[in-house]
Order: C-alpha cells, then structure tokens, then sequence
C-alpha cells in the first residue's frame, strides 16, 4: 500500500478508449497465508495476519477504530510519456551554527544520457537568487549553492518567525536544446538538531528539538488518519484539521506509526503553516517479521517515502516504530539493548525486527536524507527500557492505562518528551445523536450503540473511575458527554500546564516537548481526541490551547502534615498545612515583565462580601526567556486557610486564583486552583461547545 508502482504500458495501448482493469486479490487471506508461513507475531489490536502486510494496519481495527479492510488505488493513477525525465531529485539544505547555508542538488535522470541542466534558487515571489548551468554525465548531475548568514531568510516554526519557502527549478534539456524535463521542489531553509545533553540536577539527557539555534518546547498531537476510507480525506479537510492545530497554539503534529504515510499536500500545509512533524514508520504495536522477501517490501517502501518527503522543512524526526520496542519488554522477550553491537543478527532472535529498526531503516534514512532517526517511539536508549523517564520519549499512559493514576499526578509522570498521553471524552452531543440517528431508545451512556462507539477495552470501568472520583455527574447523556468532556480537558490541560514548569532555561529542559494522544478521529466515535471526526473540537482543545499560549500560569497546592514534635511516635498530634507554588511560562525569545495577581475565594462563602477571603498585594516580576520562572512559594495559611489539627476538620473551600498581567492591565494568562476535587461541587447546566 505504502509503494508507487511504474509499469510499462506502451505495448498495451491502442487507439482511442483504453481501459485500465486492476484486479486485488484479498490481502487478509494472504495475510493469514503468510503468517501460516512465517509465523504468530504477538500484538496490540488487530489480527495478528496484518504484521506481515504492508498495509494501514489501523484498518484491522484499533482502539478507536473499526475493522474496516478497504482495498483498491488510493492514490492517482496517471498515464506518463517521456522519453528522459527526473527519476530523483534530492534538494539537501546545510545550515551551520553561524546560519551560513549550502544547498546541495543532486539530479538523477530515468537513462544514462548526456543532458544540460538548468538549476535556479527562488524566492517566495518566484524571483531568481542563485542560478548554475550544469552538465549531466551518465543521467547524473551535482550543483551547491552557497548562502552566507542572513543572505536567504530562514524557515520557523510556528510562533518562533516566518514560514519562508524557497524553491529550486529543475530544467532538462539534451544537448541540443530540446525540453525533456522539468521539476520544482520546494525547501526550507532551516538549522534543526535534536539536543540529547546532560542536564543539571537531574539523571539522564535532554531530547529536544533546537530549529536555528533556538531550543523549542514541542507542544502538540498525534495524528491518525483522518478516515477510515482514505479517498475521503480532500485537500480543504487536511488544511482545516492543520489550521485548527495552529489555531490551537500546538507547533508539533506525530504522524503516528499504524497509520498512513500521508499525502504531499499533508506536508506541504505542515511547511506552510510552520507545524514540526514527527514521522514514523509505518510499523505499530506489534513484533513484526524480518524474513527476507519482507525486508525488500520495507526496504522499497522506505526509501521511496524517505526520497518524497526528505525535503520538507517541517520534517523534524524519523522514527522506527510506535511502542514495538515496548510490546516486546512487556512479553519478557529477553531484550539486549546493546548500542555497540553492530554486527548481531537479529533476525535469529525473539525480537527479529530490530533488524528492520536498528538496520534496515537507519541506513536507508540515513543514505537518503538528513532527517535524525530514532529507533522508535517510545525509545530511550543507553540500555534502559522504554518507560524510562530520563532519556529519549515516553509515551506515558499511567492515565487511564497502566496504574491509573489520578491526572493530578502529571507531574510525578513526567519525561524528557511526552510524545503520548491522553484521556477520553465523549464528542460533541451532535456527534452522539448522529450515530445513535432515530433509535432513540440507545440515546444513554451504556446503550449497545454507546458501547460499539467506543473501542478501548475497559472503556466503561475507565470513564466511572476518573468520573467518580472527580465529579458529581447524572447519567442522562447530556450530562454524561458534558462531563467527560470536563473531565478531558481539565486532565490534559494539567499536564500541558506541569510539563511546561520542567523548560527551566538552558541545560534544565527537563521536559521537552507534550504531544497529546490525539487530535482526530477517523469515524464518529468516543476516543482520547480533542476533535470529533466532523471537526467538532470538544473542550480540551481549548484548554491546551490556554495552556500553549505564550504566556501562561500555573499552580499547585499539595498537603504538608506534621507530626508533633512532642508527641513523634502518635499521629494524634499533627498539623495539616498545604504549600503552594506558582510559576509563569514564556515562551518567546526575551524576557518579560509582568504583573503577579492571586487572590483567594471561599466557594462555600455564606454570602457574597465574604467570597473574597484575600487578596495578595500586586507586584511586579520577570519571566525568563524561553522558559519557566518560579514566581511564588510559600503555605496557604498566609491566603486565608487555617491549619487542621484533627482528621475531622473540614478544609476551608478555597480557590486560589493566580493571573499575569501586562502594564497596561491586559491579562496575559489565568488559571484558577481548586481546593477540592470538582465532585464536591455542582458544575451546573450541561452545555454544548
């Protein structure tokens, strides 16, 4: 599915109407052939057979979507005639530390024949900027172009400068003169690295992503194919699901590994609109083989999606795999991971596609490109597993997976970059009563039709959790789809918001990047996105979208119980204190002054004189470039609430409410602590966003 194929037709055609007939054979069947053949892999989601087909694996159903086995061309079919034409051209941009450019162009022809070749540099306007003659030997043909610091302006990601695209124009001609062919490729002159150094205070190494010199917190979504039926998906859809992530202050997207290799017209939006892209392979959740008439599949289908979108500036990271490396630890397949062993045949071990990911990928990546490869997503390398929190990604899914922690705990579950987490919530109630249509008697949360629109395992038990011990909730389906969206955007929000506090400036990115799991969906379904098949953005979008603006606050409030002094082996005798911390976030590149604002309200206040119980005087802080500042730490005693010296005390019920403001009073970020956990207070009326 993932390879163009070429095929000669001359001697097949007549004059006039043509028919072009293609015939598929069931790739299921073959599947279960192969696998008969080659053997079981072990996996999450899907019939096992899809390991050995090169195809969406999403397709044989996932966790948020349908077993829906398509078959048949997705993309164009054309008819080309030429006699010579470009078979490869790599346009390979250099940018050193002082920002000083070289852009290589290296031209392959489809035939070893002599040919001239114009090679032109544009700008933005189409006006020329560099231009080389050159002659091409044997079908092939080199040309640099050299740019000194300043000279070409430079392509950023989104909210860090503009998206400037050039372009390079390929004329073919032979010797004579005569047109054979052209091509025009678009580029972005751009410095990027991924930075894996040692930090200060802490174990481990940074991964993050450095565009011209600037270090970037990564804030953002894992993407999956926008639909089940892929011939679906237009242009205008791909642009407006990329705007609204731009729209949505999120400057990274993950093209996530059991999906597609997407569309040109994917990436080109992404280098327009200034969106960083982290691509995997297309190997997902599973041990997949590495018998040698698979190898050439991968190989083929590799390098001809690393030679088609090598040269988008938005293309930051390539990765092997999603969560193969963790499939495999968590079977006990008795993993190696030695990074000095070069020459291990693992094709004769329990783990034979590390082959594929530690081989076959890199080098082919590598040969073809200048995108950083990583072995896979989640990876930490330097011999620790993939949960590890110090080095590499982590996809952290101890919400709502593994121990099931409360979403108050983000910042106990951080890592070096997040590249998943996330939390369910139904989509828009318009979403709801389109597929339950007129059988109204589904229209309740545990309905078999609600129950076939959700297809995480546990799903239900996971809702009632997280649902019950945060809220009060009803269970007619307003309320319930109301509620679970809350509860979704006040989960994700709190780990954009706490993983943001860990960019503490240079050599201190202790987290470097959040990518939600998911932005959309590929049916009308409940999952972890934040944006409904129909484009419905529930309220989490717009709570990471607050918590990705330039400026923003954060807080926490944790209990501190002392035990007396006088009375150390009892815990009779104690006091109960809560410490509070506050923190700004600023992600421009200078420092900013600004103005502290917190107050303090009693929500169960008798009256409205006494809502506001303090108000801390106004004062004027900075917030460090690029990074967090702590701005206040100290005990909630000092707001209003009183110590407790018996288990039976009731906490006073009070909301510390901390904002930054500019000089001219314009509030450049809010955010508002509770006391409790929202069940302890009515929300109100369900809504619909």
């Amino acid at each position: 599915m993932f390879v163009s194929y070429r095929l000669p037709a001359k001697e097949h055609l007549k004059v006039g109407p043509n028919d072009l007939l293609l015939t598929f054979p069931s790739s299921y069947l073959i599947g279960k052939e192969l696998e008969a053949t080659h053997g079981k892999g072990a996996l999450w989601n899907g019939d096992s057979s899809r390991l050995h087909v090169r195809t969406a694996q999403y397709r044989y159903g996932w966790d948020w979507g349908p077993v829906l086995l398509t078959t048949g061309p997705w993309k164009p079919v054309y008819l080309e005639a030429y006699n010579v034409r470009i078979d490869d051209l790599r346009v390979s941009t250099k940018v050193d530390e002082s920002l000083a450019a070289v852009i290589d162009v290296s031209i392959v022809l489809s035939s070893e024949v002599s040919a001239k070749a114009s090679v032109v540099l544009k700008d933005v306007s189409g006006k020329a900027l560099k231009t080389a003659d050159i002659n091409i030997s044997k079908g092939k043909g080199l040309t640099s172009f050299e740019a000194k610091a300043g000279e070409l302006e430079l392509w950023w990601p989104v909210g860090y400068g503009k998206q400037v695209l050039h372009a390079v124009d390929v004329q073919i001609a032979d010797e004579g003169g005569k047109p054979l062919d052209s091509k025009t490729q678009k580029i972005g002159v751009r410095r990027l690295r991924i930075v894996q150094d040692p930090l200060e205070g802490e174990e481990g190494r940074s991964f993050l992503f450095e565009v011209n010199n600037v270090r970037i917190f990564c804030g953002g979504s894992n993407w999956i194919p926008a639909d089940s039926f892929l011939t679906n998906i237009s242009d205008d859809r791909y642009r407006a699901w990329l705007q609204l992530m731009v729209d949505g202050n999120q400057n990274m997207i993950r093209v996530w590994g059991g999906g597609i290799y997407e569309p040109d017209v994917f990436y080109d939006i992404c280098d327009e609109l200034g969106l960083l892209v982290w691509q995997d392979s297309m190997f997902g959740c599973g041990q997949y083989p590495a018998y040698d008439d698979y190898i050439k599949r991968v190989e083929i289908e590799t390098e001809q999606n690393v030679k088609r979108l090598r040269h988008h500036p938005s293309l930051a990271i390539w990765a092997g795999n999603n969560e193969d490396y963790q499939v495999a630890e968590q079977l006990n397949l008795g993993l190696d991971y030695n990074d000095e062993d070069l020459n291990s045949d693992f094709r004769k071990t329990t783990f034979p596609a590390r082959h594929i990911y530690e081989r076959v990928l890199p080098s082919i990546v590598n040969a073809h490109s200048d995108v950083f490869y990583h072995r896979g997503s989640p990876y930490s390398g330097y011999g620790k597993p993939t949960t590890d929190r110090t080095y590499g990604d982590l996809h952290q899914w101890n919400v709502w997976h593994g121990s099931q922690e409360p979403w108050h705990n983000w910042d106990q579950l951080s890592g070096r970059f997040v590249s998943e987490f996330g939390m369910q919530g139904y989509p828009d109630i318009r979403t709801v009563d389109y597929w339950v249509g007129d059988n109204k008697a589904e229209r309740y949360p545990q309905s078999r039709t609600m129950n076939n629109h959700n297809k995480a395992d546990g799903f239900e038990r996971r809702l009632e959790l997280y649902l019950m011990e945060n809220f009060k909730h009803a269970f007619d389906i307003e309320s319930y789809v109301y509620y679970t969206q809350v509860m979704q955007a006040e989960t994700l929000a709190s780990a954009y918001r706490l993983w943001r506090r860990n960019w503490r400036g240079k050599g201190k990115e202790y987290t470097a990047g959040a990518l939600v799991w998911q932005i959309n969906d590929c049916w009308p379904v409940t999952s972890w996105a934040i944006v409904d098949y129909f484009l419905r953005p529930k309220p989490a979008y717009f709570s990471i979208k607050r918590e990705l603006r330039p400026f923003t606050v954060g807080m926490t409030r944790k209990e501190v119980i002392t035990n007396s002094p006088n009375h150390p082996n009892t815990r009779v005798h104690f006091t109960s204190d809560y410490s509070l911390e506050i923190w700004g976030t600023n992600s421009t590149l200078e420092e900013k002054t600004v103005i502290l604002d917190v107050k303090t309200f009693d929500l169960n206040a008798s009256d409205i004189s006494k809502v506001l119980v303090y108000e801390m005087p106004q004062k004027e802080v900075k917030l460090a470039a690029n990074a967090s500042t702590e701005l206040l730490k100290g005990s909630l005693v000092e707001f209003g609430q009183p110590l407790r010296t018996k288990q039976s005390d009731v906490p006073r019920t009070l909301i510390v409410s901390a904002r930054l403001l500019d000089r001219d009073g314009t509030v450049l970020a809010r955010y508002a602590n509770w006391c409790v956990l929202f069940g302890l207070r009515s929300l109100g009326p369900p809504r619909s966003c």
